[in-house]
């Protein structure tokens, strides 16, 4: 008993701990297998290699498949509580990279061919597992959470102004040339503020053209707003990020408080050089 509780702790550090070298080793491995998934599915996707190396394509999937389902079934045997974790994002997103392989083994008849091969694309969700070993992604969520509300007015902006546009050529054009009606001008307004042009509608008169013109330079000039908010967030929290990290020399922990001396985990001096000076003077 006491054996089999300190194995599934041993399963719990490596599976779940990334700060450990054995969880680092385990990360790296699992990233290789599902980046490895990914090039497979979309191998499969190419009709000329699908038609010349399919059934090895296949059967790379289902070890795949199979590898994956181990994973899973080990986290639910190590983890504290299963329930919890399977119903959490990360593990339904577990599930979501086997389950398109047990379905398919249910859907077998020659009438649901096209449902499974709908129910195969899902496999695609395994990219989402990708997220927990992107560490510089929470400062791209830091920089989204801190230019949440400047973004949020910039687009009530856009929306207002987008409205007054496409009301106003709705009155100058009408539905003789296209503007039909006020969200038909709203539309147009948004396609020629973002500088798509689409060109399935047009102004036909001198002022419904002098003023299509006011848009495309509003929006020439406004585009790089939302893009400066971000950078100057980003570039805030990258900033904040570089002050915490401190990585420790004894056991490699990292994300210490700005200004620790030591390390919150095996108690080692983060700057051993500074403390012997210390002590030497």
């Amino acid at each position: 008993m006491e054996n089999s509780r300190s194995w599934r702790q041993r399963l719990y550090i490596i599976i779940f701990q990334t700060d450990t070298p054995a969880g680092q080793r385990f990360d790296r491995w699992l990233l290789l297998t599902i980046l490895a998934s990914l090039v497979v599915v979309m191998l499969d996707s190419l009709s000329d290699v699908h038609d010349r190396y399919g059934q090895l394509l296949l059967n790379l999937e289902w070890a795949f498949t199979a590898l994956f389902a181990i994973e899973y079934v080990v986290r639910l045997y190590c983890s504290p509580k299963p329930l919890r974790y399977a119903f959490s994002f990360y593990g339904l997103v577990d599930l979501l990279a086997v389950l398109p392989a047990i379905l398919a083994l249910l859907f077998a008849d020659a009438q649901y061919l096209l449902i499974i091969r709908v129910i195969r694309m899902l496999r695609v969700f395994r990219v989402l597992k990708l997220s927990p070993y992107l560490r510089q992604a929470n400062f791209l969520l830091t920089a989204l959470r801190g230019s949440r509300q400047k973004i949020i007015v910039f687009f009530a902006s856009i929306a207002i102004l987008v409205t007054v546009f496409g009301t106003l050529m709705y009155v100058i054009e009408g539905p003789a040339h296209g503007f039909t009606s006020i969200p038909k001008g709203i539309y147009w307004a948004v396609v020629t503020l973002t500088t798509v042009g689409f060109g399935d509608i047009v102004p036909r008169t001198p002022l419904g053209q002098a003023l299509s013109t006011l848009i495309m330079i509003t929006g020439y000039s406004i585009i790089a707003v939302p893009t400066g908010i971000f950078t100057a967030e980003l570039a805030s929290a990258m900033r904040v990020g570089d002050q915490l990290r401190h990585d420790c020399p004894s056991c490699a922990k990292d994300l210490h408080e700005h200004g620790a001396a030591f390390c919150n985990r095996c108690g080692n001096p983060l700057f051993p050089r500074q403390v012997d000076q210390a002590r030497g003077e």
